[in-house]
């Protein structure tokens, strides 16, 4: 079954200039820019998203699939997210965001692993499962990141870009400026271009998963950099990349990896707690060079 926009190649939603089909799934034509490095399902679908849709709706069976897989992300690979962006950033870190948090399971790990410091993490969620699936953390609220007061110095986005439209992108990198401190360090986890051309086809999933979208470096670059934000690749990494706010550097080619080695002392002691001894910090150096 076909769509419509099979029939016609719409313009890029970030550039407005011409696509080229990329592939049908589920009855939705997904188009890609090469220049943005940049898919897209069809615009009637993202139109119909802008307005307030739910393509896929959150309901109990939605949340009786993802609360497990929630608690597993949060347990695990986001952990090694947080602990790597901590030794990326260039600047001590005292409140650290978990950007669209779902559940608020990041909060929980991360009060498990790291007990000295729970007042440093926070998690803002707009969509939350019932009440009493969501986490307990006093740090754990209900709204957009419009809704936040105060200023971050880091934070990570785990599976989240790619169920955005390019215009709610826009919106929550125009929201994460205003929150951030100059050399906020951010960590955005999702598959990228190459990830689904050459390792996950099956990442697009409109109804069921929800990704309607997916970027690369180059295509983040143009939502991120207006408002003042370097987007930096993670070498190794085709599913994440880094963004920089108001970045002292101009040059966008460093290698992340170089950082761990003089990752501020603030920092690595934040990764370093009396009780649970230093898995944190281990796991941010190791987890960094994994994929090096």
């Amino acid at each position: 079954m076909k769509t419509l926009s099979n029939f016609f190649d719409p313009k890029c939603p970030l550039c407005a200039t011409n696509t080229r089909p990329f592939r049908v799934v589920d009855a939705v034509s997904y188009f890609e820019y090469a220049s943005c490095d940049f898919i897209f399902a069809d615009p009637s679908l993202l139109a119909r998203a802008d307005s307030g849709e739910a393509l896929r709706p959150y309901d109990s069976s939605y949340w009786e699939k993802e609360l497990p897989s929630a608690r597993e992300r949060a347990f695990g690979p986001s952990l090694a997210r947080v602990a790597e962006a901590m030794l990326y950033a260039r600047r001590p870190i005292s409140r650290f965001l978990d950007i669209c948090s779902g559940p608020g399971y990041l909060l929980d790990a991360l009060r498990h692993h790291l007990p000295h410091a729970p007042e440093t993490f926070f998690g803002v969620e707009l969509y939350p499962p019932p009440q009493e699936f969501c986490s307990t953390h006093p740090n754990y609220s209900v709204g957009d990141l419009a809704s936040l007061t105060g200023k971050f110095q880091g934070g990570v986005c785990i599976e989240v870009l790619e169920h955005l439209t390019p215009s709610m992108a826009r919106r929550l990198a125009s929201d994460l400026a205003r929150v951030s401190d100059p050399e906020a360090f951010y960590i955005f986890n999702t598959g990228l271009v190459s990830y689904v051309k050459e390792e996950d086809p099956g990442y697009l999933d409109p109804f069921q998963r929800g990704h309607i979208t997916v970027w690369s470096v180059s295509a983040a670059r143009r939502i991120f950099e207006p408002v003042g934000f370097s987007v930096l690749p993670i070498v190794g990494k085709t599913w994440a990349f880094a963004v920089e706010f108001q970045r002292k550097e101009k040059s966008n080619s460093e290698n992340l990896l170089n950082r761990i080695w003089t990752a501020l002392p603030e920092n690595k002691t934040l990764l370093t707690d009396p009780a649970t001894g230093s898995i944190m910090y281990i796991l941010g150096l190791e987890s960094a060079r994994a994929y090096a």
